[in-house]
């Protein structure tokens, strides 16, 4: 299946500058499948077939796709959580394997500890990895203060909101630095007003990181808000269908008018996928 690459025309004259061009994360021709009993019978059935890009250092790269189409799969395979039947994941030319992860995860769940404070859940990779002390506490304050969650760093989960938890969440996938992030619907579970200082947020951590983001979401506008790029599979078995550019200058809001053309033709080609469906439960998440 060929790939469509969209360029959005949302820009003016002074289109937004694309991250550098090293690149990062590499996925060619990625395949897995799985297998499924019913009566007695077991079956294989493909949830990624053939799937292909390249991120660069720096970028920002949301997935969009129908719900059960293996978005989620996806981000397990590249952040060496789960295997996978063909093809390769790279990680700066790094193989990525079930047993050599190239990226950190962050879940729609937070999967916090509830027993530690902000500082203490921040600073527990660190300490699994062997830092010192006196890094530790550097590295967490930096986080913390990045997540504007400084007067918190004593508090407990249960005194923190859920937004304020899925701040600790990010300051704590950031202290470990990994190569690339990858955030599976992490705003997904939140109200649309905390949801949407998140995403302001997530912008102004990027810019001050430059860290590679690779983020799945069901909210078509939030992908088009974030993203450099989005990515947009089509049903399972799920394929890379197009890719569409976004080139609008940033911070972004998911309300701006002027992501409404993109917004609105990736809904159309989403609903595409969801009519021509086999699978269940499929839903779209479209604007307004």
């Amino acid at each position: 299946m060929s790939l469509t690459v969209v360029d959005s025309a949302l820009s003016g004259e002074n289109p937004v500058s694309q991250p550098g061009s090293s690149e990062i994360l590499q996925v060619e021709n990625l395949r897995k499948s799985r297998i499924r009993e019913g009566g007695g019978v077991k079956e294989e059935f493909v949830v990624l077939d053939d799937i292909s890009f390249r991120i660069n250092e720096g970028e920002f790269v949301t997935i969009l796709g129908p719900s059960g189409c293996g978005k989620s799969t996806l981000l397990n395979i590249v952040a060496g959580m789960e295997s996978y039947d063909g093809g390769r994941v790279t990680v700066r030319g790094e193989r990525v394997t079930s047993s050599r992860g190239g990226a950190l995860i962050i879940f729609q769940e937070d999967a916090l500890f509830p027993w530690l404070t902000v500082t203490e859940n921040v600073t527990f990779g660190l300490r699994s990895r062997g830092v010192g002390k006196a890094e530790r506490a550097r590295i967490a304050r930096e986080y913390i203060d990045m997540v504007q969650l400084g007067q918190f760093a004593d508090s407990y989960m249960h005194q923190l909101s859920g937004g304020m938890k899925q701040r600790v969440a990010i300051a704590r996938g950031l202290a470990l630095n990994p190569r690339v992030l990858l955030m599976d619907e992490p705003f997904g579970a939140l109200d649309y007003r905390t949801r949407e200082i998140l995403q302001q947020q997530i912008q102004q951590i990027h810019e001050k990181t430059k860290k590679t983001i690779l983020f799945v979401t069901h909210d078509v506008r939030e992908a088009v808000c974030l993203g450099d790029r989005v990515l947009l599979l089509s049903k399972i078995p799920a394929r890379v269908k197009r890719e569409y550019k976004v080139r609008l200058p940033r911070p972004r809001s998911a309300e701006d008018p002027a992501l409404h053309s993109m917004v609105k033709e990736i809904v159309g080609e989403l609903k595409e996928e969801v009519v021509y469906s086999d699978a269940p439960g499929e839903k779209v998440e479209s604007p307004g």
